[in-house]
């Protein structure tokens, strides 16, 4: 069975300016079906990104929301997300979006969308479970950002960007725990299953589909490797 490539697709890059951006998913679309035509076969997490946090930022503007409910806030986008995705590769796409691990898949379908599944499980350790699950060496996340840094690079200008960095000292720029909403290259949660699993996470800035293409391919790409 040829081996599926797993990847992250971080909700932030299906918005632009509060509405959903057609002229990249347009793109992505037509990138997908190149490369499906090629051979390859795709399993696609999708995050909430904007969708998941306008949910959880107005409902806690009402009242206190704990944790879990926001998790499920933010899962239910996700899946919202997921869907627009399956339905505009209705054609090739595999008919349920998963959101249960273990469920077993019918067949070996080109395309396979993968959503939030419950509190305390990130868009990230899906991939990862995924990865698992189809016996693939390595994630492909697509995010915001080209590469791991330092430090956050929309708020320091010296920010210093990472080509390779190895999953012991990548935990160190990042918090230990995961919170709802919380806006990383790859989160703690699934960096430590990760680790665990032996993956390699490349990071990619997924709007420059060269360079996901790159890293799909194992060529050299503009990006950040995490490794065990």
């Amino acid at each position: 069975m040829k081996e599926y490539k797993i990847l992250g697709l971080g909700g932030s890059l299906l918005f632009l300016n509060g509405e959903f951006d057609i002229d990249f998913l347009k793109k992505f679309r037509k990138f997908i079906l190149k490369e499906i035509k090629k051979g390859k076969k795709f399993v696609i997490v999708v995050g909430g990104g904007f969708t998941a946090r306008f949910y959880q930022m107005s409902a806690s503007k009402i009242t206190k929301v704990v944790d879990e409910d926001k998790d499920w806030l933010g899962i239910h986008a996700t899946r919202l997300n997921a869907h627009l995705l399956r339905t505009i590769f209705r054609e090739v796409a595999y008919p349920v979006i998963i959101e249960n691990i273990r469920k077993k898949i019918k067949g070996e379908p080109k395309l396979i969308f993968g959503a939030g599944t419950r509190p305390g499980w990130s868009t990230d350790y899906v991939c990862a479970l995924l990865a698992k699950k189809f016996k693939a060496k390595e994630i492909v996340s697509l995010t915001n950002i080209a590469y791991v840094y330092d430090k956050d690079p929309k708020k320091f200008k010296d920010a210093k960007p990472f080509k390779k960095i190895s999953f012991k000292e990548y935990k160190k720029l990042i918090p230990s725990q995961w919170k709802p909403g919380l806006s990383l290259p790859f989160d703690p949660v699934a960096t430590k299953l990760a680790e665990r699993l032996k993956l390699v996470v490349k990071i990619v800035f997924g709007k420059n589909l060269k360079e996901v293409k790159k890293a799909i391919e194992g060529k050299k790409f503009e990006g950040s490797i995490i490794y065990p």
